[in-house]
């Protein structure tokens, strides 16, 4: 197997980042000609290619996406044995970066995340939230070391990736205490009717709340759909409605919103999967992170 020259991983992240050839060589004080045929040999060497030519501009193609994403974390890696170095530290610093879908509570991802610093307290952890379609595409490219989300990687992705369930609780529904006296005696029937708050527009927590509703026959009126599940505790607290949450996480929303259980159910449930991809070498914080999650969810204290 051919070993993977490091100068020419160097020279093609330069090229990608400059757009072109001709521009890399100002950068790198490199004639054309030398690092175009640089690029030709590490193209050679993967059995790809890296770019789509389009006049004189070079396009990265879906491999020279993937080939960038390791690169950026070679580099990374690189930089960060030189700092350890030169503060003389004994303990190398982590880079841990992970995604988390945006429908997961702010609070259940802070108790989970905030586990890693106890693996080593000296960890960088690079935290982006957004949805899993975007997060999956930056897993792709490497960009991720991990994803979690509330759903599991979706069976036709064509990302080579493991779920790990991290496990699994009902759903508590809340409102303020004036509602809640009135609604708790015969919950859930108590919901029809009434109004009430849901997740976005084809989120997991929305679909699996609905069809709930719909075995039940019990038709709340829906006043409010959020992205942000924040918001719909917001409004919850001020009055306007009743609104739900992973059990898990009920005494936080109790204490912090001042609202009082209507009821709970586990006919439905919310799941949390740790998503990280097929590599032969995977970050020390996955595994770390899966058992401590798993242990958050047989002592919960949230």
């Amino acid at each position: 197997m051919t070993r993977l020259n490091y100068h020419h991983l160097q020279y093609f992240s330069a090229i990608a980042n400059a757009g072109s050839i001709a521009k890399a060589s100002e950068r790198l004080h490199i004639t054309p000609q030398t690092l175009s045929a640089q690029l030709h040999t590490l193209e050679e060497s993967l059995g790809y290619q890296l770019f789509d030519r389009r006049g004189k501009k070079l396009i990265l193609n879906d491999i020279g996406n993937i080939t960038l994403g390791y690169a950026n974390e070679i580099f990374n890696l690189g930089d960060e044995l030189v700092n350890s170095i030169k503060n003389h530290s004994t303990d190398f610093s982590f880079r841990f970066s992970i995604g988390v879908t945006d429908v997961i509570a702010k609070v259940f991802s802070f108790n989970f995340l905030r586990e890693v610093y106890k693996m080593d307290e000296n960890i960088k952890l690079v935290c982006k939230e957004t949805s899993l379609e975007v997060l999956l595409a930056e897993l792709a490219i490497n960009k991720l070391d991990a994803i979690l989300s509330d759903t599991p990687l979706p069976i036709n992705s064509p990302i080579k990736a493991y779920n790990h369930l991290i496990g699994k609780c009902g759903v508590t529904f809340f409102a303020t205490a004036q509602i809640a006296d009135q609604l708790s005696c015969n919950f859930p029937q108590s919901l029809n009717n009434q109004r009430f708050f849901i997740a976005g527009e084809g989120t997991n927590q929305r679909m699996n709340i609905l069809s709930w509703f719909d075995q039940i026959n019990v038709t709340p009126l829906i006043i409010g759909e959020f992205d942000d599940s924040v918001l719909s505790k917001y409004f919850g607290q001020a009055g306007y409605g009743v609104f739900s949450a992973p059990t898990i996480i009920e005494n936080h929303v109790i204490e912090q919103f001042n609202v009082k259980i209507v009821g709970r159910t586990t006919d439905i449930h919310e799941d949390f999967y740790l998503i990280s991809p097929e590599r032969k070498v995977k970050h020390p914080a996955v595994q770390y992170l899966l058992s401590a999650g798993k242990q958050l969810f047989n002592n919960p204290i949230i």
